[in-house]
């Protein structure tokens, strides 16, 4: 008895696992994957964000710097991140694209600097993914 007790434990520990994965939110994604390009340097990492289009634009470039300059045209260092602003609140459950802006604030050629990045996400079962990076209307300095 004890081994399938301990058996059904362990699968639901794993399903868990999944679930919670599966059920991050617009915004976990995109801190996700800018924490890992300006803050870790995990291009891997931030593969796992992204569509499947986009994951071979990203390992084209291979590292995270490249990815700053050529994927999102900003390469800055010490870097904080925050959700400036998401287009969805209420109706989340009823859409399955969003788009979010991303505030970053960190160096830029050893100056400080403030810039919005804009990206778009798609809802693919449960699971939102990057499909696109917007152009920028307009850059902020610090």
């Amino acid at each position: 008895m004890l081994p399938l007790f301990l058996l059904f434990i362990l699968s639901a520990c794993s399903q868990s696992d999944d679930i919670g994965q599966q059920l991050l939110s617009p915004e976990q994604v995109t801190l996700g994957f800018f924490n890992a390009i300006y803050v870790e340097r995990d291009v891997e990492k931030a593969q796992r964000f992204v569509a499947p289009d986009l994951k071979e634009i990203i390992d084209h470039y291979h590292i995270a710097s490249q990815v700053q300059r050529h994927v999102l045209g900003l390469s800055m260092s010490q870097v904080t991140i925050a959700i400036d602003e998401i287009d969805i609140d209420f109706f989340r459950k009823f859409t399955d694209d969003v788009t979010v802006v991303v505030k970053m604030e960190g160096l830029k050629g050893g100056k400080k600097w403030v810039d919005n990045r804009t990206i778009r996400l798609h809802k693919k079962g449960n699971t939102w993914i990057i499909v696109d990076f917007l152009p920028e209307k307009g850059r902020i300095e610090g």
